[in-house]
């Protein structure tokens, strides 16, 4: 990685990290996309684990609004979809598994629209959670499913939900992936070295929380889900 590449990659992870920060997701729609220009084997290992210490920096802030109950539903769907997800990427790639993830997330983005949006339960929970394992393991973007399905939540409820669950979520996956050989030494220097970007992100998001915390989150949250959703499209056509 050449020092204006490392500029790019840290500037679009520090953009990430302010987003996650406010949202509970979005680490993965900016850092991503450049991550893959820059080179495609840094994804999705260094993007989960830049982004571990984040959720963790998140739900540790947010704590006060935090309902455990359905974050551990969510969390048993997670697992199951994780461990799939892993396994879909060692035999198969993530082109085929993206596209159907893309288009899953923009149709629930349109039904949430014209006012069909479904509230957490626990079957509800376990598929959103399930399908964020599958996502973010295999694409590095997995706070969608979860973040549609909060969305009416005020802010610090769902970034504490979406914290706590991608904490999870983002360990086992790592994890999982080193496991199975797609987290290694290389990936390691880089998550170090990039690691400075996100934890300013993180900081600037304190102030961003403000102003989406004045009945802007909903919005915003479908705004980002849908991006999330044309930039794993964008990633699989570059």
């Amino acid at each position: 990685m050449t020092p204006f590449e490392f500029a790019l990659a840290a500037t679009a992870l520090l953009i990430g990290a302010c987003i996650q920060g406010s949202l509970g997701f979005g680490l993965g729609l900016v850092g991503a996309p450049m991550l893959v220009i820059i080179d495609p084997t840094l994804v999705p290992s260094v993007v989960l684990a830049v982004g571990t210490p984040l959720t963790y920096l998140v739900a540790y802030r947010e704590r006060k609004a935090l309902d455990v109950r359905p974050v551990s539903w969510a969390i048993g769907g997670r697992i199951p979809g994780t461990v799939l997800g892993t396994m879909a990427v060692v035999a198969f790639g993530t082109s085929t598994l993206a596209a159907l993830f893309a288009g899953s997330v923009l149709l629930a983005v349109v039904l949430s629209v014209i006012g069909l949006s479904v509230e957490p339960s626990r079957g509800s929970l376990l598929t959103a959670g399930f399908f964020s394992g599958l996502m973010g393991t295999a694409t590095s973007v997995g706070g969608p499913p979860m973040a549609l399905l909060f969305q009416r939540r005020e802010g610090p409820e769902l970034r504490a939900s979406l914290a706590a669950f991608m904490a999870f979520g983002a360990t086992l996956s790592i994890a999982v992936l080193a496991i199975a050989g797609q987290f290694e030494g290389r990936h390691v220097k880089v998550t170090l070295a990039l690691a400075p970007a996100v934890l300013s992100g993180f900081v600037l998001s304190s102030w961003t929380n403000r102003f989406l915390d004045r009945g802007h989150t909903r919005q915003a949250v479908l705004v980002f889900a849908t991006l999330s959703a044309l930039s794993i499209l964008v990633r699989q056509v570059w």
